[in-house]
């Protein structure tokens, strides 16, 4: 059986955005158990030069559903603006996400095949076709910040595991 770029996108990003949006939810449960208001989760980074949790799930949605729509214009910018700062607008970023992908089918995928597109962020600009932006770029930043928003949960003492991180995987039917 041969892999369709969709087999490779589409199904990928709904398996880690459902345990993404699980973990906000784990995130906004241990924040309360242990008395801390929500920025001590939201506001959380791994290092000084590195973004804070709340941006972390922003940028998991950005190179999921955020990536489609890019190929889909022919030009993916980072959106700049504001993460969310709380439990329930992080919740609300994945939620939409999933139903977003959820009504995308495989033959408008296909058809993104050989499409050029580029990425603009301030001057830099890079070409791409539709299938190198989503597997060379996109995909590696969109498991970047999927990795790096556990890793902040984990840092903070949260008691989750490698399976909290892969979600529901795809096995044999």
């Amino acid at each position: 059986m041969a892999l369709s770029l969709y087999d490779v996108t589409i199904p990928a990003y709904l398996q880690i955005l459902g345990s993404v949006g699980r973990l906000v939810g784990k995130a906004e449960a241990y924040c309360t158990e242990q008395k801390w208001a929500p920025p001590d989760i939201i506001g959380a980074k791994l290092a000084d030069d590195m973004l804070p949790y709340g941006y972390q799930i922003k940028a998991v949605v950005s190179h999921s559903v955020g990536a489609i729509d890019g190929v889909r214009k022919g030009v993916f910018s980072p959106d700049r603006s504001p993460w969310p700062e709380t439990f329930a607008g992080l919740k609300k970023l994945t939620t939409d996400a999933i139903a977003a992908l959820d009504g995308i089918n495989a033959a408008e995928v296909e058809s993104f095949v050989g499409r050029d597109m580029r990425f603009e962020m301030g001057e830099m600009r890079l070409d791409f076709t539709a299938e190198n932006f989503l597997l060379s770029f996109s995909q590696p930043n969109f498991y970047f910040h999927a990795a790096t928003a556990y890793d902040i949960l984990r840092w903070k003492g949260m008691p989750i595991g490698k399976r909290d991180f892969t979600g529901r995987v795809r096995v044999k039917s």
